[in-house]
């Protein structure tokens, strides 16, 4: 218990970590031990000099990020049963070891016990990304854990951490491999093949956390003409084209998106006349286009990135998909999904509800969708359920 600084709670503050949420936020605490150092570990203290939880400290609201509500050293076997723990639970969900993709989150942050933590596999890559400074910080203990877990899965860790890391801690950090270095970075995802492109791209290079929502679509594709909107690797287009539609056409803001939409389609398909791209505005090509499409997918960045910014993005999110509703043919599918951590179920869902008042539709919900299993929700942490999305049939 002496072997980490301290920080001490106010008075009554202790009240959500004894329900294991794993956040002290900056006005909980009263005194932080002399000399503590942003992402160093620390144990966590009640105002009546109770144990109760051991992370990483960070500047910011959120000042430590809890690792552990055990008394316990945050070492190498910290670390391997961690790992071990999260491979496993991938393993019983046929990610891992899976003869249909080789691409899965391994680490999912809070959703795995690990905030400030993210792991995606790519075949024989996984890509590592810290959010937090103390993550940073360890990055090469974990990495040396991780190869030893993962047994022969992996052979090469990229860290990717330049976007993702607080700024103002200077800490000169930079992209590139721990171990190994490989220049193979195509991965599959049910039995689909996917350039992922971990050195430029977003996230870790690929959104993985659509991947079943993408088998959905594939399922409703059969002779329709889709849009893709924002496109990004155009994953929903290649599992569209599976699929069987008729056309599909992938739109990006992004040359290099579009680009790369437009290799995925090659790497799947020897022949993808059915398949067109366009580099242009999301809300400049739907003003144009008439009622040609009866599938239409809106999967946006994130609108709402901190909670000042959700009154914007709820309105954002009901003009894209007034819009939408606006265009699609009678009988039409329209995918819609919000990534933004701070717009909630219903807030997502009161914004489509407008959207379908203001093009005076007829609108009757299929599904209600959400991110996969490999990326999980700590149940004591509901701020990780980020990914919202809805199924929609338009008459």
């Amino acid at each position: 218990m002496d072997k980490y600084r301290k920080v001490y709670l106010r008075k009554g503050k202790e009240q959500s970590l004894d329900r294991f949420h794993p956040w002290v936020f900056s006005g909980a605490i009263a005194h932080v031990d002399d000399g503590v150092d942003e992402g160093e570990v620390v144990n966590v203290f009640s105002s009546d000099g109770r144990f109760i939880a051991v992370g990483h400290y960070q500047i910011g609201s959120i000042s430590v990020r809890v690792l552990s509500f055990d008394d316990c050293d945050i070492d190498s076997k910290f670390w391997s049963a961690s790992l071990k723990g999260a491979l496993e639970m991938r393993i019983a969900l046929g990610l891992a070891d899976s003869s249909a993709g080789d691409t899965y989150r391994l680490v999912h942050g809070e959703g795995d016990f690990l905030p400030g933590l993210v792991i995606d596999v790519y075949g024989k890559t996984a890509v590592m990304q810290a959010h937090s400074v103390g993550m940073h910080m360890m990055r090469n203990d974990i990495a040396r854990e991780l190869m030893a877990v993962m047994g022969g899965r992996i052979d090469n860790i990229y860290y990717k951490s330049e976007t993702t890391l607080p700024f103002k801690a200077e800490l000169g950090q930079e992209d590139g491999f721990i171990c190994g270095g490989s220049a193979d970075n195509v991965a599959v995802e049910n039995g689909l093949k996917f350039y992922v492109d971990w050195l430029k791209g977003q996230k870790t290079g690929f959104f993985i956390d659509q991947r079943d929502n993408r088998s959905l679509l594939e399922h409703y594709s059969a002779g329709r003409n889709v849009l893709n909107m924002f496109c990004y690797t155009g994953g929903f287009s290649v599992y569209a084209m599976r699929g069987g539609a008729a056309s599909v056409h992938s739109v990006d803001s992004s040359a290099k998106a579009i680009e790369l939409t437009e290799k995925n389609v090659e790497l799947n398909f020897s022949s993808h006349e059915r398949h067109a791209a366009y580099c242009e505005d999301a809300f400049k090509y739907l003003d144009k286009v008439a009622d040609k499409y009866n599938l239409i997918i809106l999967d946006p960045p994130a609108f709402a990135k901190h909670r000042g910014a959700l009154h914007n993005a709820l309105k954002g999110y009901t003009r894209l998909n007034a819009k939408a509703l606006e265009k699609i043919q009678p009988g039409g599918i329209l995918f819609t999904f919000s990534c933004s951590q701070v717009v909630t179920k219903d807030n997502f869902r009161n914004a489509v509800f407008t959207a379908a008042t203001v093009a005076r539709r007829k609108v009757r919900i299929l599904h209600q969708l959400h991110q996969p299993a490999d990326h999980p929700i700590n149940i004591y942490h509901p701020e990780g359920e980020y990914l919202k999305g809805l199924v929609l049939y338009v008459e």
